[in-house]
Parts: structure tokens; sequence; C-alpha cells
């Protein structure tokens, strides 16, 4: 290990490692791929699906800033829906179904054609540190391999156990082996581990469904896509099927709880609050008499369909029972059964807002390692690290996203500052500027910085600057010209409501709740109408402007206040424990997390207000 073979090295080729490999190799840096098996990279290890609420902001986003995800989904998808269609704006969501046999396909053909890209089938068992610095990786079969810099993405693959029943076997899916000695080197190194535990559900074959039993659910007739750069978006419409569980079913999964490995406390992870699994769901909401099945084909005429909400560790026999209780899956046959799986990750307040660790200079971890769940997730953060790693080595200064900038900027924050015990799941909640977040804008937010980073095209960003400039333009002539009482009334009752007896401007015509671009369109220029129709949907865009002007100032307000503090550096080695005017659950909390800003300080759980006043004082002497 006396000469560097690589500048990065990528460990799993789960949706994290793809985005971090990706990232690094075309920002022109020697990037190695490790992974257990070449014909793995990209599996969809749970749902058939990309996006959802809030997760499909954050695939926007990933594509704003250069990554694949989108374009990925994009190519293989089989059904696009948007979600949250019946609340606000900020909560709209896309979502797809997913060819996942082409999805994978797609990255393991995108990843072997890439420069500066090596992929290497082992397992790495430990890491190489010299003075708190990453120098190299050991890999079971390869043996020593230097490098400048590691970003680990092991998904749950790090000493994985799987459950199904009373049995349980070594592995970090099914049918896949689990990763043993790594865990064990980053302790040697100082790094805390905890355990975490997720599952996933059974998959039945299509002939032994009775779909008449069930409701058709399809995508939209005129669906979004995910990409700023696909044109002419014309995929198929694969529809699910819905269904629900009944007293019935309940009673069979209650009756199976002594052989439940959750319940007989063989599992000792933590699972995920917002995914649980049904035995879970029917014990934690007794009064619920049902609980809704969605029946997911898992690519493109699949003999196989995903049972999403029926997650289970159940024995196999109580499994089968239940499903036979449900209306449409009466003679319904496993294909693979349900099963949990438990891993080990580390607490994320031992990373710095980069990803990389504090303990150990050039070591970064990604997804599910650091307490995420969700395809998404782990692809935004392998993203970040990705880059973050690469600016690194080449001395240009870190990305830095802010809450106020994207979801990524707020699952980053929220995992070092609130270090979740629990995996981590993206909602729209989480993000108090999600009115300026929403998922049609992430290229006007976030184009920019990738522009200069080097990965995000310039077709998106100059497109990004035409839809800004033409967002303020159209804004500007909807304020400044008026209808006449006969147009403006003939738009009313169009829309059923009652007539008025003066004329309006555009703008206030449009803020009315019942009013859509589509009922003013008309009255527009010729030529603004024109650049208008040129940006797919952008007259949403245009109406979300006028509709919510007020609460988008009033959010910009506070994002102008939430700057002047949140930047504030503090010292690494500053010391807290000689300050008598904190309470002594803060300062034993910031001497944990060592947030580096005076922003993430005021983020973690069990520092007050006055806690943040006083080092606000401190800092400024």
């Amino acid at each position: 290990m006396k000469q560097t073979d690589f500048d990065i090295v990528v460990v799993g080729g789960g949706h994290a490692g793809i985005e971090a490999s990706l990232a690094s190799s075309r920002l022109g840096l020697k990037t190695l791929l490790i992974t257990f098996s070449i014909d793995s990279i990209g599996r969809m290890s749970c749902n058939p699906a990309i996006g959802g609420l809030a997760k499909g902001h954050l695939v926007t986003e990933i594509d704003a800033l250069g990554g694949e995800m989108a374009k990925a989904i994009d190519a293989t998808g089989i059904q696009f829906r948007i979600l949250n269609r019946s609340k606000g704006r900020s909560v709209w969501s896309p979502r797809a179904q997913a060819d996942k046999i082409k999805y994978s396909l797609y990255m393991q053909t995108l990843l072997r054609s890439q420069n500066n890209l090596f992929i290497l089938e082992d397992c790495v068992t430990s890491i190489f540190v010299d003075n708190s610095t990453l120098v190299g990786v050991f890999s079971k079969i390869y043996g020593a391999i230097s490098c400048k810099k590691v970003i680990l993405t092991c998904g749950t693959f790090l000493n994985g156990l799987l459950h199904i029943g009373l049995d349980h076997f070594s592995g970090g899916r099914i049918g896949e082996k689990s990763a043993l000695g790594l865990t064990e080197s980053l302790i040697r190194e100082g790094l805390i581990i905890g355990r975490l535990k997720t599952g996933t559900p059974p998959r039945i074959y299509k002939d032994s469904i009775n779909f008449s039993n069930t409701t058709a659910q399809y995508g939209d007739d005129n669906p979004f896509p995910f990409s700023f750069l696909t044109n002419n978006f014309l995929p198929p419409n694969v529809p699910c099927f819905i269904t629900k569980t009944n007293p019935q079913t309940h009673d069979i999964l209650c009756n199976g709880l002594d052989r439940s490995p959750l319940y007989t406390g063989i599992i000792k992870g933590v699972g995920p609050r917002y995914c649980p699994s049904i035995e879970d769901k029917i014990f934690r909401f007794r009064d619920r008499t049902s609980h809704q099945i969605f029946l997911e084909p898992e690519w493109t005429s699949a003999d196989e369909y995903y049972i999403n909400g029926f997650s289970t560790s159940l024995p196999l026999d109580v499994q089968e029972k239940a499903i036979h209780s449900i209306p449409g899956l009466e003679k319904a046959e496993i294909a693979r059964p349900g099963y949990a799986v438990e891993y080990d990750f580390f607490p994320s307040y031992q990373l710095n807002s980069c990803l990389e660790t504090k303990k150990i200079r050039g070591l970064y971890l990604a997804g599910q390692i650091n307490g995420t769940s969700g395809y998404e997730e782990a692809a935004s953060l392998g993203l970040f690290a990705g880059i973050n790693a690469s600016l690194s080595l080449k001395n240009e200064p870190p990305l830095v996203l802010r809450r106020d900038e994207s979801y990524i900027g707020v699952l980053v924050d929220d995992l070092i500052t609130k270090s979740p015990v629990e995996p981590y799941r993206m909602f729209t909640s989480s993000a108090e500027y999600r009115l300026l977040l929403r998922f049609d804008n992430s290229d006007v937010r976030l184009s920019s910085k990738g522009l200069q980073i080097g990965l995000t095209p310039k077709t998106v960003y100059d497109n990004s600057i035409q839809k800004k400039r033409l967002l303020a333009e159209s804004i500007q002539y909807l304020k400044t010209h008026s209808l006449s009482p006969d147009q403006t009334n003939q738009i009313l009752s169009i829309v059923h409501q009652s007539t008025i007896s003066g004329g309006v401007t555009l703008f206030k015509l449009l803020c009315r709740p019942e009013v859509h671009f589509q009922n003013i369109e008309c009255f527009l220029p010729p030529e603004l109408s024109k650049r208008v129709g040129f940006f797919r949907d952008f007259g949403d865009q245009i109406e979300i402007e006028s509709k919510y002007e007020g609460y988008i100032k009033r959010n910009q307000l506070l994002v102008d206040s939430f700057k002047s503090h949140e930047g504030i550096r503090i010292p690494q080695d500053f010391n807290y424990q000689n300050i008598s005017s904190l309470t002594i659950e803060a300062r034993e909390k910031l001497t944990k997390f060592k947030p580096e800003t005076l922003g993430q300080a005021s983020r973690i759980s069990g520092v007050s207000p006055s806690d943040v006043t006083s080092l606000l004082i401190l800092l400024r002497k």
C-alpha cells in the first residue's frame, strides 16, 4: 500500500453506491466500486417503486444535481402518479411503479460503460487507518487496496440477520450473504454502532390472484416525468390493485404472535415507525378493522406481485393463512415469503455535514448504514457523499445544502443533529420550508450548484434560468392586466362561482381556489403563451406562485431570519463543559454531537433556546 491505486473506493452496489460511484467517476476521479455481485447492482430489495411522499422530491433533486435515479425510473417505469393531489401543492409528490428487472439492468449497463469507474466482485472486511486518516481497505479475495477516500454504502448487509418466524439465518437480504468483519474493524477505530430492523412482504404468483375481488388502480393519464431531461414522455400505464385486510386476517395474525420474532424478543433492532410490519400495525392500531393492501406488479408482464402493506416476519404458515383471508387472495400462492432483516448501522451524530466521519478523515457513510430507510434517501446521500469526497480531493469547497434549499439538506441536517434511533424516512412535514421546496422547481433551486460542481448538464441549468425569468414575467403580466366584467363572469360561471359586478386582474382571478391557469390562459398574449407552453406543466408553477404568493413571501422572510444565525461556525475543539450558562443536558449533547454551526446546535434535542442564546453571545465574543 505504498502507492495509491484509487482515488475513491465505494463499498456496496445499492442505490447509494450507484450514485456515489457515478458522481466521483464523472468528476474525473479514479473510482472502484466493490460489490458482492455485479448482477445485484441496483436491485430493488423491497417495493418495486421509486418516489412517493417527499421521496419524489428527493428524486427530482438528485436529477437537478446531476444524479441518475430520475432518468433511470423514467426509462423503466410502468406507471406514474402524482400523490396527494387533494391537498396543497407543496405536498404533491411523484411516484412510479418500476420494472425492477429493467431498472437494475439500466444501472448495471450504465456503470459498466462509465469512464474512470472500475467494478470488483468482492467483500470488504476491514479498513486501514493511519493517524486517524483512511488509507485503504482490505477485501476478502483481492486483499489490500489503497485509496484516498472510502464511501461505505453497505445497506442492510453489515452482520445482516434474516428472520422468518422463530428461524433466523445470516444474510443481507433473501438469497444473499451478509458482510462480516467490517463492523468490527470500524469499532476498533472508535466508531459506535447500533442495530436496526426492516422488513419486506411476501411475493405471490399472479395466476393465483382473483383480480375480480380487487379494485384496479391506474396511473395518471398525463404523467409527469421525474427528470428535467426527459422529453416525449409516453410511459405504459400498468395497473396496481387494491384490497383490504379484515377482522379475520387480524385474528389469524394475532394468533401467530407467539411465533413472531418481533414480539418474542428475538429481534433486538429498532424498526421503522412509519412503515411497520402488518403484525405491528394490527397491534398498534387495534381500533382499525382493516388496512389497505396494494398488489403491485414487479416488472412488465410480471408473474409475481408485491403485497404492499403486508410486511411481515411471521412464520410461513401464518403468512399463508392470513393472506388467504384477504379478498382476491383466497387461493394466492406465495413465491417468496416475507421476512425481517436486522443489521448494523452507525448513528449519524458521528458524521459531519459532508457525511464524513469525525473520527476518521476520508471515510464517508451513506444510506442505510447511517440510519435511513428507502431507495430515495439512500441515493440522495450516496450522491451527496460522492460529490463531497470528490470535491475534497480536488481541493474545492464542499457542497453545502441548507434546509431552506432542498429536501436533501433537510435529510442530512436531521441525520447529523437529531441522529434518529429508528430508520429515518423523509416526509414533507420534516421540511419547515416545504412550500419553497416543491418537486417541480428542483431545477430552479439546485441546477446552478450541480453545474458548478460539474455534474448537471448545461441544458438543465439554462432551462431553469429561462423558467425563473418567464415565471416573473408571467406573474407581472397577470398583475397588470385586467379582464372586463363580462370576461371575468364568463370564467366564474365556468367554475360554478357567483358573478361579480366589476372586472379584476388576471392575478386576482387566478388567486381564487376554484380558478386554474387553464381558465385564464387564453387571455395571455400569443408570444407569452407560446413560451409558457414550451415548458411542460409550467402553467401549474404560475398558478402555485400566484395562489401562494403571500405564504411564499412569509416563508422567504423566515429563511432570511434563519440565515442570520444559521451559518455561525463553532470550533470543533470548543469546550462546552466549561460554560456554566449552559444546562447540563446541553453540555452533554453538544459535546457528543459536536455541531459545526449554531444552526445545527439549535436543532439538537435537549438544547434549549436559552442555551443557543448563550452560545451566540460567547461565539460573538
